[in-house]
């Protein structure tokens, strides 16, 4: 059983890539913390990813669903939450353009479910927090995905307003809303980050980076939607993980923190980097095909409604609470790479 006299915060949605990543780091840096994480373990979600923490006896799993308002109700009082940083969330836009419901149900329910048990279970009335839960905080997990799409020389500000042109970003955007309504309705103590893609080891083999690698592991052809030219802004998860503990502990209350890699690349640009260290990595006779991987590269039809170009200004984050990211695309993408070639066990 947990330490009592550590704080303990519910962390949704940790079997996932990000949570995945999240929840190591967080538990080594802070020994005064427990850590309960909620997680259906849907396809996105594998308990693999958290093998480094199973044993930690400040690490508690509970598989359960944030749209299950008595297991939510239970957890916060069975374990004394007394903060929330919520990741759980479908994710994927192909996903969301074949399936919107779900991205509806988990995403706006969830995250309004979540919101609404740490409101009654930290509060005697609003803006008025009970005795023992003064500060404790909601961290929204969003996506820069709410802003829509960019022109080639814009970036997205804090102050951008919201044009998302999916299910799964609209889905976000009103999920942030909630958020904001508990902030400005109820006094409940929130922030929400917004990232830029991201990119690193654990990821789901749908997103794209770990697809090019897998299709050229395997022979097969990468597929990159249309033009190949779609932009969008890479940041490494452990920065963005340092991003979200910088936030969660001393962002401004009812503020909106930017998180970006200042990397951005091509689709094209992406695939190139990641085929030419490839072809320095595998040897020829470890190939499937003996030639160059660019040779896999295919282009397929354009996704529906697929978003230009997307980039991040952190400066905000930057300047207010001295983030900055520890890893560029170049260094980041090795690391990246090396990961999933010892996870496919090629020397």
């Amino acid at each position: 059983m947990f330490r009592n006299d550590n704080k303990t915060i519910l962390v949704t949605g940790c079997a996932g890539f990000i949570g995945s990543n999240f929840v190591p780091y967080f538990l080594e840096k802070y020994p005064e913390y427990n850590v309960v994480n909620l997680d259906l373990l849907t396809y996105a979600g594998n308990l693999e990813n958290l093998k480094e923490v199973e044993n930690n006896p400040r690490y508690k799993f509970i598989k359960g669903d944030i749209c299950n308002r008595e297991l939510v109700e239970f957890i916060f009082n069975e374990y004394d939450i007394q903060g929330v940083i919520h990741f759980a969330a479908e994710s994927h836009v192909d996903n969301s353009i074949k399936n919107p419901g779900v991205f509806i149900e988990t995403n706006v329910n969830g995250t309004f479910i979540l919101l609404d048990v740490a409101y009654k279970q930290w509060m005697q009335k609003p803006f008025t927090y009970k005795e023992n839960y003064q500060g404790c905080r909601f961290h929204h997990i969003s996506t820069d995905e709410v802003y829509g799409t960019l022109n080639e020389t814009d970036l997205f500000t804090e102050e951008t307003p919201y044009a998302p042109n999916s299910p799964y970003s609209a889905s976000k955007a009103s999920s942030d809303m909630i958020v904001r309504s508990y902030q400005e309705t109820y006094g409940l103590n929130t922030v929400i980050t917004n990232c830029s893609n991201n990119y690193g080891p654990k990821q789901h083999d749908e997103k794209l980076i770990p697809t090019i690698i897998r299709k050229c592991l395997a022979g097969e052809p990468i597929p990159i939607y249309g033009d190949g030219k779609n932009i969008r802004d890479w940041l490494y998860v452990l920065d963005h993980c340092k991003g979200i503990d910088l936030v969660y502990h001393t962002g401004k209350e009812a503020n909106v923190y930017n998180i970006g890699g200042r990397n951005e690349r091509t689709n094209l640009q992406i695939v190139d980097v990641i085929t030419t260290i490839l072809d320095e990595k595998v040897s020829p006779k470890e190939r499937i095909g003996k030639g160059s991987y660019k040779e896999l590269i295919t282009f397929v039809e354009d996704r529906a409604g697929h978003d230009r170009r997307y980039a991040i200004d952190a400066t905000k984050l930057e300047n207010e609470l001295g983030w900055k990211a520890d890893e560029n695309f170049d260094s980041g993408i090795i690391r990246t790479i090396n990961w999933y070639l010892k996870r496919y066990d090629v020397n």
